[in-house]
């Protein structure tokens, strides 16, 4: 994708906004439903079982990574469901491509009609500073992190769960080969837990590969299957 790809915003099923690349011909999300599913994949399937759990603290927050933090959707939901769980998070979003602050005032309307508070944080979400850590509310903080995964100097051992959502793999070869997991692998903590939208019989395989135990769900709503690794303890 080139440094200033052309960016339209694009209504999804759900009445929810994303983002379609023409140079990619390529939806940052379902065209079926943005949030429907991002909350399935990501929320449902990734985040909740780990909130369930409990057991966070300011010493020993959840940490996340995303790898595609793009209109900054997945971050929100995230958000949300760990301030209503009193969750200590440390959030780190991967994105090579910001999205234009342009589109990101386009996409701040949908977030104010969902509360006063999300779209607060929708914009401070979006004005936050670049590879730093910034506390975007108590208890939840985000690094923005501006670099290509294959680039980024990740910690071992270190996240318990990782969204990958980059795009597909048609669109990205790059970013969904044997070693790209097996670097994610290794930036896993035990135990850790990676999910996807993408149910490609490649894709699963290169994860096993690198190590990961892979089961196939239910997608969400316009896809019949996603994807749920786990790193072995």
């Amino acid at each position: 994708m080139s440094n200033n790809p052309k960016i339209e915003v694009r209504v999804t099923g759900d009445g929810s906004a994303t983002l379609f690349v023409p140079e990619l011909n390529e939806h940052y999300h379902s065209h079926h439903g943005a949030r429907q599913e991002s909350a399935h994949v990501f929320i449902r399937a990734g985040l909740a079982p780990l909130l369930a759990a409990g057991g966070t603290s300011a010493a020993q927050p959840l940490r996340v990574l995303e790898v595609g933090l793009g209109t900054g959707l997945n971050a929100m939901l995230t958000l949300d469901a760990g301030q209503a769980a009193e969750a200590f998070i440390q959030y780190d979003g991967l994105e090579t491509f910001p999205i234009p602050a342009a589109i990101a005032a386009a996409l701040q309307p949908e977030w104010e009609q969902q509360g006063a508070w999300l779209g607060k944080h929708f914009a401070y979400l979006h004005a936050a500073s670049w590879n730093v850590p910034v506390e975007m509310a108590p208890r939840f903080t985000i690094t923005k992190m501006q670099q290509p995964l294959q680039q980024a100097a990740l910690s071992a051992a270190h996240y318990h769960l990782i969204y990958f959502d980059a795009f597909a793999p048609e669109k990205q070869p790059e970013l969904w080969t044997e070693a790209i997991f097996a670097k994610l692998y290794e930036a896993a903590a035990p135990g850790a837990v990676l999910v996807s939208y993408c149910a490609q019989g490649q894709f699963r395989r290169n994860l096993r590969a690198a190590g990961w135990r892979t089961e196939k769900l239910p997608g969400p709503p316009g896809k019949r299957e996603m994807t749920r690794a786990v790193k072995a303890n």
